[in-house]
């Protein structure tokens, strides 16, 4: 599979295959400069995570005129997804460093239930209350809990009017945000903006695997328990059925509230129902 859609890790790619072509050039020992590259790029990327969790956080706070803040999240945009902090996993753990986020919902994030395997782990590792709410339960949850300030989700691709690619999913939550009149906020460095790409209407989307939707993967519950974890495979649907297995979808700018950098906090002028990237960058 190749993740066309994810525009910061071609960059990283790239940049690292300057560094190791300069060396080569210059002679220099390219093990040495690789690891030395690397190792700023780490630092700046918590760094820039450490960022967005401020910005975004005081957004948040600030939006939502209270001190006890409930989020909800999709995918995995944690330390198992980043450097560290993360991007928007990393507003909530600022918010809970502050003590201000009461609850953190997460989705399961089908079909590989990156929410489900990675988000939880994080969230019991760092103590934050948390619950675990099926994709297609996130509009029920909202219409019961009119606490839950704001969805706040990652970025694979934003495009320069604010049109954003991510995790398959992330559309519907965008919509269903909308109608309930909460923030929908996407966290994301700036280098996941691509000012050459002027709407989500060129942004490829990569289809996966149909097993994915077919076939359930995980761990037998009794090796959970012992810590031994013995993978297990489970046909959930007859074999000759077809899926439509989609990596990514676009939400459109008009339905996203904000979005964080770690440059700080970027929304539309008044009035527009597109964002001006380019301008809130240069």
């Amino acid at each position: 599979m190749s993740w066309l859609t994810v525009v910061n890790l071609f960059d990283a790619v790239c940049w690292l295959n300057k560094v190791v072509d300069t060396a080569a050039a210059d002679g220099t020992d390219m093990c040495a400069a690789y690891m030395q590259a690397t190792k700023a790029m780490l630092a700046a990327d918590i760094a820039d995570n450490r960022a967005i969790g401020t910005h975004g956080a005081r957004y948040i706070a600030e939006t939502a005129g209270t001190s006890s803040i409930k989020l909800l999240t999709h995918c995995n945009t944690g330390a198992l997804a980043t450097a560290g902090h993360g991007t928007a996993l990393g507003i909530a753990r600022t918010l809970h460093e502050l003590n201000v986020l009461s609850h953190m919902y997460f989705t399961e994030t089908r079909p590989y239930n990156q929410g489900a395997r990675l988000t939880a782990f994080e969230l019991l590792e760092e103590h934050i209350p948390s619950t675990l709410v099926c994709d297609s339960a996130v509009s029920a949850l909202l219409q019961s809990d009119p606490g839950i300030q704001a969805i706040v989700v990652g970025a694979d691709r934003v495009a320069a009017n604010g049109d954003t690619a991510n995790k398959i999913g992330t559309y519907q939550l965008a919509i269903t945000a909308h109608h309930h009149n909460r923030l929908f906020i996407v966290a994301a460095p700036s280098t996941s903006i691509d000012l050459d790409m002027p709407s989500g209407k060129q942004i490829e989307i990569e289809q996966r695997d149909p097993s994915e939707i077919l076939v359930q993967s995980g761990f037998t519950q009794s090796s959970v328990a012992t810590g031994s974890l013995e993978p297990a495979s489970v046909q959930v649907a007859p074999l000759e059925t077809r899926a439509w297995n989609p990596s990514f979808d676009v939400t459109p700018a008009a339905l996203i509230s904000a979005i964080v950098t770690e440059k700080g906090v970027i929304t539309k002028q008044p009035n527009s129902s597109e964002f001006d990237l380019k301008a809130a960058l240069s």
